[in-house]
């Protein structure tokens, strides 16, 4: 039975996610054993890592800082397979305007960017605008990859689902080929995920995401 430490960082509804693995285990026939965490040492002797999360960007550094974060990168250069959700992808990343001077962990160049509020344009011949594109980015958006995967983005091959975001910032990764997959919001194109080796990452929430979010994590689990 493989180990998956679901890692606590103090914030965020840690119980869906681990509802989501447990049923996602159940459909793949691959059991296993979801173990909520912020012990570096438990992080360590896992075999996958799942690391979600919905907060602040600060509060996620002070908690890379104290240990957890050296555990992660360990993991990560070691091959063990890595899914970050939200404040998980965007921790793989240097910074965050967030949060000045707060450091993510650095496993892949980029920064993590604010994204703006816009009014909507009106249409052609209407009499006003309709409503502006707001921030948070909250609900149900289509996503598409941007190129092929072998890993748990591969799901997402010929179909450009919805899925459920909720996030003011998404990563902007110095290296564009990072970016499996993305979406827009009013004019904003975002990092909808990344994935790389053993590194796969989404700004959405596959746990709230319905069948497309399950099947995300069933691949996750049996890669």
């Amino acid at each position: 039975m493989q180990s998956i430490a679901l890692v606590d960082f103090g914030m965020g509804n840690l119980r869906s996610v681990e509802r989501a693995l447990l049923q996602a285990a159940g459909d793949a026939g691959a059991p296993c054993a979801v173990t909520r965490t912020g012990d570096p040492d438990a992080i360590a002797r896992a075999d996958k890592v799942v690391v979600p999360g919905q907060g602040a960007f600060r509060n996620c550094a002070a908690a890379l800082a104290a240990g957890i974060g050296e555990a992660l990168r360990a993991q990560i250069q070691k091959g063990t397979p890595y899914l970050g959700i939200c404040l998980g992808m965007q921790a793989l990343f240097d910074a965050s305007e967030e949060a000045e001077g707060a450091r993510g962990l650095g496993v892949f160049p980029g920064i993590v960017k604010r994204l703006t509020p816009a009014p909507a344009e009106a249409a052609p011949g209407a009499a006003g605008a309709a409503a502006g594109i707001k921030i948070p980015h909250m609900g149900w958006n289509r996503v598409a990859l941007t190129r092929e995967t072998a890993g748990p983005l591969g799901v997402l091959s010929g179909e450009s689902p919805f899925v459920y975001f909720v996030h003011s910032y998404h990563a902007v990764p110095s290296d564009p080929a990072l970016v499996a997959a993305t979406t827009e919001h009013g004019p904003h194109r975002i990092t909808a995920a990344i994935e790389r080796d053993n590194v796969t990452a989404t700004q959405f929430h596959p746990e709230k995401s319905q069948d497309i979010g399950l099947r995300l994590l069933v691949r996750f689990l049996e890669g």
